[in-house]
């Protein structure tokens, strides 16, 4: 019997050892059904363009474990320490049942990563499989951001970049004016969308400066350099490219801002910012007492990847690869088995049959645009506009109902939502409002003054979940998690509130013109919006 020297996965093995590859690509299929939500959203937001980088993560992980290992010294043949790898498996698990019970893919995503820890710490033991997680940590680029994250993430980056870009129109001496995030040439208005926040640059080329930290040989600290110049050299060169769209319309027409160009500049900005960090490495170079050409500081090697890689058919069956195994089975097959489970219908009427007259007040009801309604993604919306003969001013109520938020779906807050109509946040603060008589008592609203131009109007919000009031964005997503894990139900609904702050009107005068409404119309939400 030939043997061959020591193999990956830690151990004096032959060519192929078909236990061993048994109870791995058995740890391996059991996996799939208990994770199987969260590789569906995987494959649905790498079809978006912000997360169309994400099937290249896997790929470039692999090649950095295939990095760790040659670079490593042969493990040990005998394992001793799997028992925090097992441990980390069964959190993972956890985790995962956690995300399918609340139906939300990102929960059970993040469960998939610590899983895939946890099997890299049970093949190799801790002591060698804590050297391999630098491939492991690499994978959280490929996950979609939190939904609520990633529309903060979004206005905050939009409101950044538009300032900035205001800010290089204007030296470029072009007369400009921002109103929140519409970029304003006099002839033209410029919409500084979702898709020119920058996001779509800033994932892929955080995993790319990850990469190129990982892979640059120099001192630990032009690593964490380079690592931390990735977002704020993304958010400066997408201004930038703001900028010049705007020069460019002001010179050319509309059309600069439409189109291939738009597309070409975005492409040309991505280009640009991995140069600049490439030249970031050359400088760092310079400052090392015995700089290496860029060629040199960059480890691309790949030679015996090939032979490493062919190494899996040697794993080596132990009883922690076996019980890690059968515990994801077992999580798997129980998951499986549970299925067909559906939570019993709500109890409300469509928001069609909200009446149109409420005491003295009188509604007119409008519908959003096809691609506003698609953003808002609820499954139930009212748009309305009351009129009180008494009142000096409308008060327009908006409500969005989702009968689930999971699997993608939420409500997006206002504060994400007003910038973009080029509305900005003047003032704004969680305020309590007395309802005493209507059945709600007294309660916290989150109280607004936006302001566009010399206009001025007054909003109040919250959110509206199976009988509570929630005023934080944050606190209204983890009750969606308990109540579906105590309750199984995780509906909700946003409820709006808007009126005009008229010239010469005290703020107090439309908050109590804003109460008055809220008071007719506050009895007949749950009706609507169950409890």
């Amino acid at each position: 019997m030939s043997v061959t020297d020591q193999v990956g996965f830690g151990v004096f093995a032959r060519p192929l050892n078909p236990a061993g590859l048994f109870w791995f690509m058995l740890l391996v299929l059991g996996s799939i059904p208990i994770f199987w939500i969260g590789f569906v959203s995987l494959a649905q937001a790498w079809s978006t363009a912000e997360y169309s980088h994400g099937p290249l993560i896997p790929l470039i992980s692999l090649y950095l474990f295939l990095r760790e290992m040659r670079r490593l010294p042969p493990p040990r043949p005998v394992v001793h320490d799997r028992a925090p790898g097992l441990i980390v498996i069964t959190l993972a698990l956890l985790v995962a049942i956690a995300g399918n019970l609340t139906r939300i893919p990102d929960i059970v995503t993040y469960g998939f990563i610590l899983w895939v820890g946890g099997v890299v710490l049970t093949i190799f033991g801790w002591e060698r499989g804590k050297k391999h997680q630098l491939g492991v940590v690499h994978l959280v680029f490929m996950l979609p951001l939190p939904q609520f994250i990633y529309l903060k993430m979004t206005i905050f980056l939009q409101t950044i970049s538009s300032e900035i870009g205001v800010w290089f129109v204007a030296l470029m001496g072009v007369p400009v004016y921002l109103e929140g995030n519409v970029i304003d040439l006099g002839i033209y208005k410029l919409q500084v969308a979702e898709a020119c926040s920058g996001l779509r640059y800033l994932f892929p080329i955080l995993s790319f400066s990850y990469l190129f930290a990982i892979l640059y040989r120099g001192p630990l600290w032009h690593k964490v350099v380079l690592l931390l110049a990735a977002a704020p050299l993304t958010v400066l060169m997408n201004s930038f490219r703001i900028g010049v769209i705007g020069v460019l319309v002001n010179s050319y027409g509309i059309e600069q801002a439409e189109g291939f160009l738009h597309y070409f500049e975005g492409w040309v900005i991505f280009g640009a910012c991995i140069a600049i960090l490439f030249l970031m490495a050359v400088a760092l170079q310079r400052l090392t007492p015995n700089p290496k050409p860029l060629s040199e500081a960059i480890d691309l090697d790949t030679s015996g990847f090939g032979a490493i890689a062919a190494r899996i058919t040697g794993i080596r069956a132990s009883r922690g690869l076996a019980l890690g195994a059968l515990l994801t089975l077992a999580v798997s097959a129980g998951w499986v088995l549970q299925q067909g489970k559906e939570p019993a219908p709500l109890d409300r009427d469509p928001f069609a049959l909200y009446p149109r007259q409420m005491g003295e007040w009188s509604a007119t009801f409008s519908m959003l645009e096809p691609d506003i309604e698609q953003v808002l993604g609820a499954t139930d919306y009212l748009v309305s506009s009351f009129r009180n003969p008494a009142e000096t001013a409308p008060v327009e109520l908006f409500m969005a109902f989702y009968d689930k938020q999971t699997e993608g779906s939420g409500i997006h807050s206002p504060e994400v939502c007003l910038p973009s109509g080029g509305w900005e946040i003047f003032r704004f603060e969680t305020v309590p409002v007395d309802m005493s008589g209507t059945g709600y008592g007294t309660f916290n609203v989150n109280r607004a003054v936006i302001q566009k131009g010399l206009s001025q109007q007054l909003v109040y919000y919250w959110f509206e979940q199976r009988g509570k009031r929630i005023t934080n964005d944050f606190k209204a997503k983890m009750s969606v998690v308990y109540d579906s894990l105590t309750i199984d139900r995780t509906d909700g609904a946003i409820v709006r509130y808007i009126t005009p702050i008229l010239v010469g009107e005290p703020e107090d005068a439309a908050d109590e013109r804003l109460q008055r409404l809220m008071r007719e119309s506050l009895p007949r939400l749950p009706r609507f919006v169950p409890g």
